[in-house]
């Protein structure tokens, strides 16, 4: 399948392997793997970052192994939701790091082009976050009022 905003039209890249089952060394207690998780969901970690830590901490290689659920819906059933999906938040950072630079900046004229693609998966990502019901239906991607969502 080809890129999106670049020529490459590779599919290389690490896949993880095809098991339905922990390995028998891991840690496979799933009331302790969910308590892990709120716990550091409460200390304001995302759920890529949680799943970092069960695996070099807790020895969790994968936590949908375990709970038989994404560490996201673990914490949506148990309560602990944040605001905006991790995804989009994390686009919207990377929009306003370009938007910091450019105000340095102004005639780098790369990464004015990198912004707009940016903006303009954060356009896309959010009709399909508005569709899906993850954000309001009248959210709305704003340049100026971006650092107040992002912080």
């Amino acid at each position: 399948m080809a890129r999106m905003h670049s020529g490459g039209k590779g599919k290389s890249g690490s896949k993880k392997p095809h098991t339905g089952s922990p390995p028998e060394w891991s840690n496979s207690d799933k009331k302790e793997v969910e308590e892990i998780i709120m716990q550091l969901s409460k200390e304001g970690h995302t759920t890529a970052i949680i799943g970092t830590i069960l695996r070099d901490k807790h020895g969790v290689p994968d936590a949908r192994l375990v709970t038989g659920e994404r560490i996201s819906q673990t914490l949506s059933r148990l309560g602990a939701k944040s605001g905006y999906p991790e995804d989009l938040m994390s686009l919207m950072r990377r929009a306003l790091r370009l938007i910091d630079h450019l105000s340095q900046n102004s005639k780098d004229l790369h990464n004015r082009r990198q912004l707009e693609l940016c903006e303009s998966k954060i356009r896309r990502l959010s009709r399909y976050y508005k569709d899906n019901g993850s954000i309001d239906s009248e959210w709305t991607y704003k340049r100026d009022q971006l650092r107040l969502m992002v912080e």
